[in-house]
């Protein structure tokens, strides 16, 4: 009996050692932000997007190095000019049990092109989907679309049952403070499924055993936490609270290379940030100056971007994390590497006080700079030194930061005058940023993230020529004509491209891709 009772004891701890396997690689990581919506539609959002692709997959998957390969599409053709085919994944399940079919994919492009939608422009552009059988679909584009590919990889597939039962067949109208079922809750058929989610706080997944796919890492669960303070987020680091944080504040970058146990991990990012400015109101809607608008003002814009010291920027505030640039892409891929379009106007306060004067405000005036303050790395830091060199030339600026959970809805309702925007991702091509950032505002989503709503004739018609020309070589030439008529007008100030270090635990290892997804199925925890 003794015996038999010994037995039922190891038997029983085995089977205890073996349950505490599967639940014995937790991450825990943090950012200074927090994602805006499980509903991946409804916005556009550089940490957003992340984690929702970590539940929600694309018909195509990125590898480590942003090159397309199978997804829930395992093979796909060109049938002709405007048209597109592709063979779906049979088996694969969405996390609630049901089947993956055409009819999924179909929902989710049309999903996608409804107005409350961000990612609307690149469903628009991918043309319109029909289910040929339960696992083929085809696309019929409008026109000829030099980076299909990319734009349908912008859409995450989303079940259609899943949506209709919960009434979420629309994306939620994020900056009108809708509520839906999907801004807390999700269903895909991804790498992880999401546990719970308590906004600002901590959001938990859990690992799907039943995924199609690999899972080249060993995390079992994934709890993120919003950690806005710099220091509050690099102690929970140091001190083993939490395994990684995606932005560590580029002051601390030598110290946490020196301490035991931490780990730098560099890497570059696609993304520029830059500065946007209302040049189509009549009066600007937060300004000392009356019955006009400052911005409008060539002149005014060319003053503000030559009282930029950018190499002080970078020095000073990015610790050298940082790439000054006079493009507008992410990437200096997308103006073909051209020096003109990536050149800087000079430094040169004497200069820009000549011009504030030319245009008629000798003395300067007011402005409010709305700007994010846990977006961008040291976004607010960077608009309090923006606001300090623009003092030199009368421009005195009242700054307001705001958490990108305020500030995003502001800026969609236009709702600035002066303001900080990032753009970035996995596709280098400017396609992605003439469209819906520098194009001028158009129904279908162009122009959606032109915050500064200015109409440049000569960008946009270069630009909607790219849209659909085949040829490369003529494609390259207006690409370049769309992106130096942008430049000469000073549309925008640019800054920099940010670099992107993670900071982790020694006993972890990612994988840091450019478009600065942290992929769980690739993580493993020692």
């Amino acid at each position: 009996m003794k015996t038999l009772n010994r037995l039922f004891a190891l038997t029983a701890c085995a089977a205890a050692l073996a349950s505490s396997a599967v639940i014995a690689n937790p991450l825990r990581w943090a950012a200074a932000g927090d994602p805006q919506t499980m509903d991946p539609h409804s916005q556009n959002e550089g940490l957003t997007n992340s984690v929702n692709s970590q539940v929600y997959e694309f018909l195509l998957i990125r590898d480590k190095k942003l090159k397309l390969g199978p997804g829930l599409a395992t093979e796909w053709k060109q049938i002709d000019p405007l048209t597109w085919q592709f063979k779906l994944r049979k088996g694969v399940k969405f996390h609630d049990g049901s089947d993956f079919t055409a009819d999924d994919v179909v929902f989710s492009m049309e999903r996608a092109k409804h107005a409350n939608s961000q990612v609307r422009v690149y469903a628009n552009q991918a043309g319109t989907a029909r289910k040929v059988d339960s696992h083929t679909v085809e696309f019929k584009l409008a026109q000829i679309n030099p980076i299909f590919l990319d734009h349908v990889n912008a859409l995450m597939i989303m079940s259609k049952s899943w949506c209709e039962k919960n009434n979420a067949t629309t994306p939620l109208d994020y900056k009108n403070k809708e509520e839906k079922f999907t801004s807390l809750n999700a269903n895909g058929t991804g790498p992880y499924r999401l546990v719970s989610r308590q906004p600002d706080v901590k959001t938990i997944w859990k690992k799907n055993d039943a995924w199609w796919g690999k899972h080249e890492g060993n995390i079992t669960s994934v709890t993120y936490s919003s950690i806005k303070n710099d220091a509050t987020r690099v102690a929970a680091l140091i001190s083993g609270e939490v395994d990684f944080i995606l932005d560590p504040p580029p002051q601390d970058l030598e110290r946490l290379e020196k301490t035991a146990n931490v780990k730098v991990i560099n890497g570059i990012e696609n993304r520029v940030v830059f500065i946007g400015m209302d040049q189509a109101r009549d009066e600007l809607l937060y300004s000392s100056v009356k019955g006009k608008n400052p911005f409008k003002d060539k002149r005014v814009r060319q003053a503000m971007y030559q009282a930029i010291d950018i190499d002080t920027i970078k020095a000073k505030l990015m610790r050298g994390q940082a790439y000054p640039t006079g493009g507008i892409t992410p990437s200096p891929l997308g103006a073909y590497n051209d020096p003109a379009i990536e050149k800087r106007r000079p430094y040169d306060v004497a200069a820009a006080g000549k011009l504030m004067a030319d245009a008629g405000y000798p003395q300067g005036f007011e402005v409010t700079m709305h700007c994010p303050n846990n977006r961008y790395i040291n976004d607010e830091k960077i608009c309090q030194a923006l606001a300090a060199m623009w003092a030199k030339i009368g421009i005195k600026v009242k700054l307001d930061a705001q958490p990108r959970a305020v500030y995003f809805p502001r800026l969609d309702k236009l709702d600035v005058s002066l303001y900080m925007l990032g753009w970035g991702g996995a596709i280098t091509d400017a396609e992605t940023t003439l469209t819906p950032v520098l194009r001028n505002r158009q129904p279908g989503g162009i122009g959606d993230y032109n915050y500064g709503n200015y109409k440049n004739a000569k960008l946009d018609a270069a630009a909607a020529a790219s849209s659909k020309e085949g040829d490369a070589k003529k494609r390259e030439t207006l690409v370049k004509e769309a992106l130096l008529a942008h430049n000469d007008e000073i549309n925008h100030l640019p800054l920099h491209r940010q670099v992107i270090p993670w900071a982790s635990r020694n006993n972890l290892t990612v994988v840091h891709r450019a478009d600065n997804y942290l992929q769980y199925e690739w993580i493993s925890l020692k």
